[in-house]
């Protein structure tokens, strides 16, 4: 197989980051497919930690190309600087990084305007970065693409559109109005180091496809924040399962050859909206501070609760999950026995499938799994693992009915226990 889509499978915050970073070590191209600044994939590599935001994990490999594609919304100078990060750490980004000049930009009044909206009993706890107005825009068909911006002929008039269009909107909610010789300012020297990299990115993915070369497709946030299929209104912006990847690269869906899930032991979630398992109290700041969980983009305590089997199935349907990465089970080492959902209550009647449009009453109905003592970190094979570990992860395997092919035992990349290639359909 040489394609490959990794998608995270509950609220997002699963560990793609570390999980592409470990797959891209045998890709020839990595591709981000959606989302913007409002990732954010967090990597420890010999204990020094990397964030990326909107470059692919796998561009900590030196000789690995990188893609962002159409289906991305991206602010030029959170780009430009994370390049610049990067090539301050020594690692070389221009040379191979082809930016999709469909993909459409983010402007700072958008962000302004996210942040201004997100408040009041509707707030759905966004990141602000403006993310789901330069989706609205693209929709409305008002929106700035990267590729607009390449000349002044270009750029003023998409601006003047735009800008037009935000003038009413920053006035309702008391931000400041833009203006096109400001926006114009802003984005012209970014564009100047940006327009060398942009291009074609389904022809560029397509040649590499083509040459049978491997390529991963990384998504942002998890399934249940998709903005289709997840639990709306409390969702993204963009569609973040694993069919985003023909859409948001412009690739059709027989390219496609597995679908690579990831999913903590636990789960977190961040922002509003329901979470059946959620632990409150002690208990979610134990499991809160064992995991430290907080936002990556905005540092943010994340919600945390039990493992959700029912949400972990409907993702699995959703994406036609191939295989499944278990990140974090190190953190529930020191329980006694550790609950996992298995099943809804709704009133009378019970179900194992995921009631996602009725979660708010839905009511977790808990199995009791042995939990284990041993710092597990050093394991390397499942045979490393205690015999309690080893069942809860062979419990994840079969009630979900998809194949374990890594467990993450810690934050670094080497903390990993691989069990098969991810690039082979099962193991």
């Amino acid at each position: 197989m040489t394609a490959i889509v990794v998608v995270g499978a509950q609220w997002g915050d699963e560990g793609k980051g570390k999980i592409v970073d470990l797959v891209a070590e045998r890709a020839d191209v990595v591709v981000r497919y959606g989302g913007g600044a409002n990732a954010g994939h967090t990597l420890k590599v010999n204990g020094q930690k990397v964030v990326t935001h909107l470059l692919p994990s796998g561009v900590l490999h030196p000789s690995t190309r990188c893609v962002l594609g159409a289906g991305m919304v991206i602010d030029p100078k959170v780009l430009l600087d994370e390049i610049l990060e990067l090539e301050g750490r020594g690692l070389s980004v221009r040379g191979r990084l082809t930016i999709s000049s469909r993909a459409h930009a983010t402007m700072p009044f958008q962000a302004a305007i996210d942040r201004a909206a997100n408040a009041g009993p509707r707030a759905i706890g966004t990141t602000g970065r403006g993310i789901g107005p330069t989706y609205s825009d693209k929709s409305a068909r008002v929106g700035v693409r990267l590729g607009d911006l390449v000349s002044a002929a270009r750029a003023k008039p998409a601006i003047e559109a735009l800008v037009e269009a935000y003038r009413a909107r920053a006035r309702a909610v008391g931000a400041p109005e833009p203006t096109v010789d400001e926006a114009l300012a802003y984005v012209e020297p970014l564009m100047r180091e940006i327009q060398p990299m942009l291009g074609d990115a389904s022809l560029a993915v397509d040649r590499a496809l083509r040459a049978n070369e491997r390529v991963v497709f990384e998504g942002a946030q998890g399934t249940l924040l998709d903005l289709d299929h997840g639990t709306y209104p409390f969702v993204t912006s963009s569609n973040t399962v694993a069919g985003g990847a023909c859409t948001g690269t412009g690739i059709g869906p027989t390219r496609i050859d597995a679908v690579f899930g990831i999913t903590k032991a636990y789960c977190t979630r961040v922002g509003h909206g329901p979470f059946p398992t959620e632990l409150h109290g002690p208990a979610g700041d134990s499991l809160r501070e064992a995991g430290e969980e907080y936002g990556a983009t905005t540092g943010r305590p994340r919600r945390c609760g039990w493992l959700d089997l029912p949400a972990l199935r409907y993702a699995a349907r959703v994406n036609g999950l191939t295989a499944l990465a278990v990140t974090k089970l190190d953190i529930l080492s020191g329980y006694d026995e550790i609950p996992v959902c298995t099943k809804y209550r709704i009133d009378d009647a019970h179900t194992s499938e995921l009631p996602v449009d009725d979660l708010e009453r839905a009511e977790p109905v808990f199995e009791r799994f042995p939990g284990w003592k041993e710092n597990i970190s050093k394991a390397r094979t499942l045979d490393d693992l205690p015999a309690t570990a080893r069942a809860y992860i062979a419990m994840i395997e079969a009630r979900v009915e998809v194949n374990i092919a890594m467990v993450s035992v810690g934050a670094d990349r080497a903390e990993t226990i691989v069990l098969g290639d991810p690039f082979a359909r099962g193991r």
